[in-house]
């Protein structure tokens, strides 16, 4: 999760929810498996209530490597204040996969 607390900025609550996500989980499943951590295949989706406002292209910098694509859906919250712009709250969900039957042609 990650949030926009006065500039009503879904791209910064998506890029806080990714950055929150990778703190507390640790993507090692690349050498577990034997594979270069260029060859993750990391599928990013950014839950906010405007997800057109979302700059997905730009949030893939978030990752260091792997082949990256974000989709911004329906979801998250916005919470009204009095004074000023919603705070914004962004959902993420992360899955990370390989191409076992590539690697397995290759080694064949």
């Amino acid at each position: 999760m990650g949030s926009s607390l006065r500039r009503q900025d879904y791209t910064e609550a998506a890029r806080r929810a990714l950055k929150d996500a990778l703190w507390h989980n640790s993507i090692n499943m690349a050498e577990l498996f034997g594979f270069p951590k260029e060859a993750m295949i990391i599928e990013v989706e950014i839950a906010v209530q405007d997800p057109e406002a979302v700059d997905c292209e730009a949030l893939k910098s978030v990752f260091p490597y792997g082949q990256i694509s974000v989709t911004a859906v329906q979801g998250g919250l916005d919470v009204p204040r009095p004074v000023g712009l919603p705070t914004v709250i962004a959902n993420a969900a992360i899955s990370v996969s390989f191409d076992m039957e590539k690697a397995t042609e290759a080694s064949a």
